[in-house]
């Protein structure tokens, strides 16, 4: 349950405390972090995969990688919110890939139009709270860098395939993503400073 310790609510500083405490085994530390971090990373899972279901599995997946690796964890990184979306976006591109690869030519021929609006209501779940917290942010960037974001965090795309549909050369892309984290890193860090005024 997220209480007095919601997120925003608390200097970014303690999250890295908390990270480092995990990395020693702490499991106080790791509740805590749980606690602060799953909403966050479940509704962007949730955004991602557009599947309840999946996105749980992904939160689970995505704790026991910070579990096993928060000793790899340092401030150069980004900010514990960037890390766990990198963590995030990585695990879940495989998924995506993976349910891709099963999914690939299956097609229902009983109502066609079932599939699509139940992928609708899915894709629903938790959107505002991402929108709150990822794209309000987001659509502060210049355009040409929001774009190849949404692509590869909202839709899964490697940067390879962005290049490939919007027609731009690969480092182009490449240097657009990694100047809109940068600018977006900063942005997300400032809204966290202004929440413990």
């Amino acid at each position: 349950m997220l209480g007095k310790g919601d997120m925003g609510a608390e200097p970014p500083g303690d999250a890295v405390r908390l990270i480092q405490q995990i990395a020693q085994g702490d499991r106080g530390a790791f509740g805590s972090f749980y606690d602060r971090f799953a909403p966050f990373v479940l509704t962007f899972a949730t955004r991602l995969l557009r599947a309840r279901s999946e996105a749980e599995d992904l939160l689970q997946e995505v704790f026991l990688q910070v579990w096993r690796q928060a000793g790899s964890y340092t401030q150069d990184r980004g900010s514990p919110e960037a890390w766990l979306i990198t963590i995030t976006r990585s695990r879940g591109i495989d998924k995506l890939r993976s349910i891709r690869r099963r999914d690939k030519g299956f097609v229902s021929i009983e109502e066609p139009g079932g599939a699509e609006a139940g992928r609708e209501l899915k894709r629903e779940e938790g959107e505002t709270e991402a929108r709150l917290m990822i794209e309000g942010p987001l659509a502060r960037l210049p355009q040409a860098q929001q774009r190849v974001l949404e692509m590869a965090y909202f839709d899964g795309f490697t940067q390879a395939e962005i290049a490939a549909r919007l027609g731009e050369p690969l480092g182009t892309v490449k240097t657009r993503m990694r100047d809109g984290l940068e600018r977006l890193r900063g942005l997300l860090g400032a809204k966290a400073a202004e929440g413990t005024g």
